[in-house]
């Protein structure tokens, strides 16, 4: 894992929630011990709050999606009707500016000039599997909110679109830069795209290289409510407390949307293993480009982090 980024912000203004959730005996203790996911959980709301809090680059590695797969796994065990009341599960990031670059690239160059298509493809389909299940809710009749204060790009931009509702600040960006290296987001831009903006627009997106503002997006109707810099967390508590008199109708909504959808497990794995048998196609000019775009990360992250220490 790329060590160019020590741990991103600690907690600020938290201590109540740590402090409940430490005492909350009916949830799974290894919620709270999980490497790179920040879990507090606000019993006055029956609110999961996460960050990403990865050791490295903000990105989706491997060590990130095993600490999601646990993280599902748990609040599927512990919360629930007759089990510890959840009512919203809020996603957000402690890196600085940055909600997430995306999938490991890194990884991915290495297993691309090692032909390694079945690493290729069990990373994509563990990324769907995980996409699928916050779609679904984790089967709990509760709500799902990403909390953008930064840049989201690739994979990050795709999680996102996985959530019922987007709140971004107004610095927030988005973009999907695979098309710049020659590949494409295989995670699930393309079939949550399509379904929630039709197939020109969601073309445009994907294929034009462009970085989105916050306000573009919700013009698009993507992010669902926008922020000043800063008041995210404050828009997300104000937004939880607007919705406690409708979430019945708001759950049933969406899972009325969903229904319509009808994009399954299925359609998102064939898509990755679409984009593996791309991603074995690139030449070594692109995996140079790939590469540039990492270490640009990863500066970047180390400025941010510096001017935060």
């Amino acid at each position: 894992m790329d060590s160019s980024v020590g741990k991103a912000i600690p907690w600020t203004g938290d201590e109540d929630l740590i402090a409940e959730s430490a005492i909350h005996n009916s949830i799974p203790e290894k919620l709270f011990s999980l490497q790179e996911l920040d879990v507090l959980y606000d019993d006055r709301s029956a609110a999961l709050w996460t960050y990403m809090n990865p050791e490295g680059r903000p990105s989706f590695t491997p060590t990130m999606l095993g600490d999601f797969e646990n993280w599902q796994d748990l609040i599927e065990s512990g919360f629930g009707p007759d089990k510890v009341p959840l009512r919203y599960l809020i996603l957000g990031s402690r890196s600085p500016d940055v909600f997430c670059f995306g999938g490991d690239l890194d990884l991915f160059q290495r297993l691309i000039r090692e032909r390694d298509r079945d690493a290729l493809v069990e990373y994509g389909h563990r990324c769907c599997n995980i996409l699928d299940r916050n779609i679904r809710t984790l089967d709990i009749p509760m709500l799902t909110v990403g909390l953008v204060q930064g840049t989201a790009l690739g994979g990050g931009f795709e999680a996102l679109l996985s959530f019922d509702y987007i709140i971004a600040e107004r610095h927030a960006t988005f973009g999907l830069p695979e098309v710049m290296f020659g590949l494409y987001p295989g995670m699930g831009a393309h079939a949550l795209l399509v379904r929630k903006l039709g197939s020109a627009l969601a073309d445009k997106i994907i294929v034009s290289n462009e970085t989105f503002t916050a306000e573009q997006m919700y013009e698009f109707g993507i992010v669902n409510q926008l922020a000043e810099p800063g008041d995210g967390a404050n828009a997300v508590r104000e937004f939880i407390k607007k919705s406690e008199r409708r979430h019945a109708g708001l759950v049933g909504a969406r899972m009325a949307t969903k229904r319509v959808w009808k994009l399954h497990l299925q359609e998102l794995n064939e898509i990755t293993e679409m984009w593996a048998d791309t991603a074995l196609q690139l030449s070594e000019t692109d995996l140079k480009v790939m590469s540039r775009l990492v270490a640009a990360q990863a500066r970047l992250a180390e400025r941010i982090a510096t001017a935060a220490a």
